[in-house]
């Protein structure tokens, strides 16, 4: 009997210690859920859109979508064509997003993803990039949800993107032979991804300091893109 309470007694410590993480994750996901039906900026119109931007989705992580020249902003002189393929010089837009570093040097298929990288990524103490792609045509760059940006509120996104970037002389920090494709880079970038601070809540971040119409917190990508859609 003392022997069967002492094996009850670990049985109950393991289901309490294996209950944290779930409960965990179960909380998380309820509370990111949730706050999409508080969103921030509810006022924020969807009129006419001064510049053609966009988000994009792939299922899983989420991008901004900007023209590659428009009033006030030119992004050949933050990320070179240089650094891409010639075909880069045909594109009209750019794709940006942000993300760990080892997730994005290592991880380019879904395939390659490892638990030793998932939880590296959500530690939050791996260093970040900004991967950049010249997109070649919208109509193959995933899903796409037009932003409705006037052009001040276009510039705080372009800020956004910006004070993210390491800048040295003016110009973005490539990552010396690593890509997906052609037409893609990576560049270096401040700020740690983890578990509370995605790709998508980086883009989340850019869209509340612009004014647009997004839950306060997007650790998910239908919460970047609820509200537009």
């Amino acid at each position: 009997i003392p022997r069967m309470a002492s094996l009850l007694r670990l049985l109950k410590v393991i289901a309490i210690v294996s209950a944290v993480p779930v409960g965990f994750v179960v909380l998380y996901v309820a509370v990111a859920h949730i706050l999409v039906f508080f969103p921030t900026n509810r006022a924020a119109g969807a009129g006419n859109a001064a510049v053609p931007a966009f988000i994009s989705t792939n299922g899983v992580h989420t991008e901004f979508v900007f023209p590659v020249r428009s009033p006030g902003m030119d992004w050949t002189r933050i990320f070179p064509l240089s650094d891409f393929a010639p075909s880069a010089q045909e594109t009209q837009f750019i794709a940006l997003g942000w993300g760990d570093r080892e997730f994005y040097l290592n991880t380019p298929y879904w395939s390659d993803l490892t638990v030793h990288r998932a939880l590296g990524a959500l530690s939050g103490r791996n260093p970040s990039l900004i991967h950049v792609t010249y997109v070649l045509s919208l109509d193959d760059y995933g899903e796409l949800y037009r932003l409705p940006l006037t052009e001040s509120q276009f510039a705080i996104l372009v800020t956004h993107v910006m004070k993210t970037l390491k800048l040295p002389g003016g110009r973005a920090v490539s990552v010396p032979g690593r890509s997906y494709g052609y037409n893609d880079a990576f560049f270096e970038a401040n700020g740690s991804y983890g578990v509370f601070t995605t790709c998508n809540t980086w883009v989340g971040r850019g869209l509340l300091q612009a004014g647009v119409n997004v839950s306060p917190w997007t650790p998910f990508e239908s919460n970047v893109y609820w509200h537009l859609r």
